[in-house]
């Protein structure tokens, strides 16, 4: 007989951690199986979602179009002040190094934000109709990847003023935002699930991304830490630090090199490993707690 018909269930009150475990649960494979299905079975609807949200977001019409264009520039300049400008620091081709740092990272720090209420922000809909929640944060995560193309723009424009940069090592491009897709998914995930039922998460979301943007090399490299040893080993810790080191050596260079070099593919590939490890783990994590979503909501 199964225990869901606890007290506390049929209160209707939020679920506690004994709540969450009672009754006979699936192990943690069949758990990961059912999310890979439901993902990959569900791609009609993840596509209909990412229009959905691109629409909210007006990604779709021509002003937010041209936003996610202007935007990067515009923080590019404001950086351009404080590194060229306040700190004086000569780097060759400074807009270009600046612009393939801020990309990449508004790209995860705005998809973070969106997939951390992707679940809270459709209340109504979870609560209407019967499908697997997991498609919302995947579908916030394909939106803002969509979103990121459009910056690609700026960068062609870019470009035209620093050809000498451009080199055959940018069709790397592609590799390495598949490693930051997956480690942003994987984020997503967790951060859809556990803000559900700590809606406190979405507020400190704004904080962290903001540390961790300055702990990431956006606004400097790892080549200007060079005799930092204890720098660079904490730095080595965080998995942005070599995805955006993947575009800024296959975009730009190095600080001894005038056009794109090929990226470092070992330590991406092992951002990519640990990416799809966390991503196990925050499919089985969201199918574990997914059942209660529809009772925390309402």
């Amino acid at each position: 007989m199964s225990t869901s018909s606890s007290p506390g269930a049929r209160r209707g009150a939020a679920p506690d951690a004994g709540t969450l475990v009672a009754g006979p649960s699936p192990g943690v494979v069949s758990l990961l199986r059912q999310g890979i299905t439901d993902l990959a079975t569900r791609l009609h609807l993840i596509r209909y979602l990412v229009g959905a949200e691109l629409k909210r977001t007006h990604a779709n019409t021509a002003a937010g179009t041209l936003w996610w264009i202007l935007d990067p520039i515009l923080q590019m300049g404001v950086y351009w002040v404080l590194v060229a400008v306040i700190f004086q620091r000569n780097t060759p081709d400074i807009l270009l190094f600046l612009f393939v740092g801020i990309l990449p990272w508004k790209w995860f720090a705005t998809t973070l934000a969106e997939t951390s209420t992707s679940i809270t922000s459709r209340q109504g809909l979870i609560r209407q109709l019967q499908f697997p929640k997991i498609v919302l944060p995947a579908a916030a995560t394909a939106a803002g990847t969509v979103s990121f193309v459009f910056g690609f723009v700026a960068l062609a424009l870019l470009y035209l003023l620093y050809p000498q940069r451009l080199s055959w090592w940018i069709l790397a491009l592609p590799i390495v935002a598949a490693v930051q897709f997956v480690f942003t998914l994987a984020l997503g995930i967790l951060l859809a699930a556990l803000n559900t039922f700590f809606r406190d998460v979405q507020n400190v979301l704004r904080h962290v991304t903001r540390l961790w943007m300055y702990l990431s090399p956006v606004l400097y490299s790892l080549d200007q830490l060079e005799g930092q040893d204890t720098a660079r080993q904490v730095l080595g810790l965080n998995p942005m630090a070599w995805i955006l080191t993947g575009y800024r050596r296959a975009l730009y260079g190095t600080e001894t090199s005038t056009h794109g070099v090929m990226p470092d593919w070992l330590p991406l590939f092992g951002v990519l490993g640990i990416s799809v490890l966390l991503l196990g783990v925050a499919i089985i994590l969201f199918k574990r707690v997914e059942p209660s979503f529809a009772r925390i909501l309402a």
